[in-house]
């Protein structure tokens, strides 16, 4: 891709959100492109939905499908109305002067009249490997209750949440529809949670918490059968059976590359307009989990999408930058 391409709109991501708003600039003939990533750990092109096996909540689908398989099918989507795809991370974005500047990892820097961030959040996990082969292969552990709680798997187990602050207690909560038992595994002996969610939880009847407590190994080989703990204060060693393990000790939002040229919030996601997707840089849009700390859902992010394309249609219109993108004609 010559360095002088000078694209309509730009997509940094390839969740829900990046795919959707694909979807909508596409089919207004903006030709957008999309950076869509590459494996780099646990993260993949696709975002945390390429870590859920079943998704039973997004509309259209009545029969179960997975997080890989929706994300196929949505990019599928864009791709067919005209949307093209660099299978590269973004490392740097120059936001001082029009047009802004995207540089990847390998390929020539393109610039663009618009930019819509959509680079997703990324869960934080505890850092074992028996805890990532499990939540990649379907095998009981997940970063979101929300998503996959209500699974049947889950139903009427010992399930164990891990962590201590507010995201944690919701999970917990959640969790209590459809558990037989909700574990909260916290390393210290109080919550980080504000207080009115962790009295909420220490008072329902199906909520046991274990204090001063990690886990030190997930234990199963396809599934989830139990854990290893150890006391954080005395360091002696028990184990848990269980029937699952949600993750709930926060996430990273994916804006490092960004170089601080984008107002954040004070928990590092993208500031946004109220119900808007337009950031403090004219032109520039953000969408999906990277301006979500509270659904984090695949719709919700689909819907940021949406408009997010929308906005940057009417931006482009706006400043009458109407005609197909140049590069590649």
């Amino acid at each position: 891709m010559p360095a002088s391409s000078l694209e309509n709109v730009v997509i940094i991501g390839s969740g829900p959100a990046a795919w959707t708003a694909a979807i909508y600039a596409a089919r207004a003939n903006l030709r957008p492109l999309v950076f869509e990533g590459e494996p780099v750990g646990t993260e993949l092109p696709g975002g945390q939905l390429m870590l859920t096996t079943d998704i039973e909540n997004f509309p259209g689908f009545p029969e179960p499908l997975s997080g890989p398989e929706l994300m196929e099918r949505i990019k599928a989507q864009a791709v067919h109305h005209g949307t093209r795809v660099v299978s590269e991370l973004v490392k740097q974005v120059d936001f001082s002067q029009r047009p802004f500047t995207i540089t990847p990892n390998y390929s020539e820097p393109v610039q663009a009249h618009t930019v819509i961030i959509a680079t997703g959040a990324a869960a934080k996990w505890i850092g074992l490997e028996s805890e990532i082969r499990l939540a990649q292969q379907g095998g009981g552990v997940s970063a979101c209750a929300v998503c996959d709680g209500a699974m049947p798997f889950y139903r009427n187990k010992r399930l164990a949440v891990v962590g201590g602050g507010d995201t944690a207690m919701e999970e917990a909560m959640y969790l209590t529809k459809f558990a037989s038992e909700v574990v909260i595994i916290h390393r210290r002996d109080s919550f980080r949670a504000s207080k009115v969610m962790a009295n909420r939880v220490l008072a329902h009847p199906k909520v046991r918490v274990i204090w001063n407590t990690q886990v030190t190994e997930v234990i199963g080989n396809e599934f989830i059968t139990g854990l290893k703990l150890a006391d954080t204060v005395t360091g002696a060693a028990s184990e848990l059976e269980v029937g699952g393990l949600f993750v709930a000790i926060g996430h990273t939002p994916n804006t490092k590359f960004l170089g601080g040229q984008i107002d954040i919030t004070e928990h590092g996601y993208i500031k946004v307009a109220s119900w808007r997707t337009a950031t403090n840089i004219d032109g520039v849009f953000a969408a999906g989990d990277v301006i979500d700390d509270y659904y984090r859902q695949a719709i919700t992010s689909a819907g940021t999408g949406c408009m997010a394309a929308l906005e940057a249609e009417r931006w482009l219109a706006h400043h009458g930058i109407e005609a197909p993108a140049a590069a590649g004609e």
